[in-house]
C-alpha cells in the first residue's frame, strides 16, 4: 500500500460495530473499510465526501518523510491513542458554510477534541514529509485568514490547533440553502434515535495515489480499549 504517492491521514470514524459507522456509510454511499459502495438517497450532494469515506479529520492527509513507513506512522499513532479516554458526544446537525456536517452540541466537547487533534498533530509531525513552498503558495486562497495562511505553511493545513473544528461532512458544497436545511432537519430526526457520537477511537485512512478513494487502513481505539469492551 506505502508507495512515493501515499497520504496517510488520522481520522476519527465511529466504531465499526455501531449504528453511527452504519448509518454514516449508508447516507454518504460507501464503506471505506470494506471498500464498498451501494446506492443513496443522497448520492447527488455526497459526492466529494464519499472519496474520503465517513470521518471527521483529526491530522490532515500527509506523505510520509523520507524512510519513514506507514508502519512508523501506525507505530506513533498506536502510542498515541493509548494516552487518550474515550468518551461519548452528543453532536447536532450544522451549516458550515455551504457544506453541512455533524458537530460537536456542546462547547466542552469542541474544546476537548481540538485538544486531541493539536495532540495527535504533534506526536506525528516528525513523520510528516514537508510539502514544498510551491505547493503551499497554491493553496492559500482570498477567504484565508493571516492565522489560517500561517498554519498552512508551518504545518501545511490551514485549520489546525486554534482554527481546528471537529466535523463530519455531510454534503457537498450546496448553493441552495433549502437543500441544506432539509439536510440538517434529516439528520436531526436520525440523531434522535442514533443517541450520543462513541469516541472511542481514532483510524488511519490511506490514498494510494492522489484523486483515489480513502481507505480505511488501521483502527486504533483510545486507551487501548477494545470496541465492545
Amino acid at each position: 500500500m506505502s508507495g512515493a504517492h501515499t497520504r496517510v491521514a488520522l481520522y476519527y470514524a465511529p466504531p465499526a460495530s455501531s449504528a453511527w459507522w452504519r448509518e454514516g456509510c449508508e447516507w454518504l454511499g460507501r464503506d471505506a473499510e470494506n471498500s464498498r459502495e451501494f446506492p443513496t438517497s443522497a448520492h447527488a450532494v455526497t459526492h466529494a465526501p464519499r472519496r474520503y469515506g465517513w470521518h471527521a479529520t483529526i491530522v490532515p492527509p500527509f506523505h510520509c518523510a523520507p524512510d519513514v513507513t506507514l508502519n512508523d506512522v501506525l507505530a506513533a499513532a498506536r502510542a498515541w491513542a493509548s494516552s487518550i479516554a474515550r468518551f461519548d458526544m452528543p453532536v447536532r446537525a450544522a451549516e458550515l458554510g455551504r457544506f453541512t456536517a455533524l458537530r460537536p452540541a456542546r462547547d466542552i466537547d469542541d474544546e476537548r477534541l481540538r485538544a486531541i487533534a493539536a495532540s495527535a498533530l504533534q506526536a506525528l509531525a516528525q513523520l510528516r514529509a514537508t510539502p514544498s513552498p510551491e505547493s503551499i503558495e497554491r493553496r492559500i486562497t482570498p477567504d484565508m485568514s493571516a492565522r489560517q495562511i500561517a498554519l498552512l505553511r508551518e504545518w501545511g493545513y490551514p485549520y489546525v490547533f486554534d482554527e481546528y473544528r471537529f466535523h463530519m461532512t455531510l454534503s457537498d458544497s450546496l448553493d441552495a440553502a433549502a437543500m441544506r436545511a432539509s439536510i440538517i432537519d434529516e439528520w436531526t430526526r436520525r440523531i434522535d434515535t442514533l443517541g450520543p457520537m462513541p469516541v472511542h477511537g481514532t483510524a488511519l485512512f490511506v490514498e494510494p495515489e492522489a484523486g483515489a478513494p480513502f481507505t480505511l487502513w488501521q483502527r486504533l481505539t483510545f486507551n487501548n480499549v477494545q470496541e465492545g469492551a
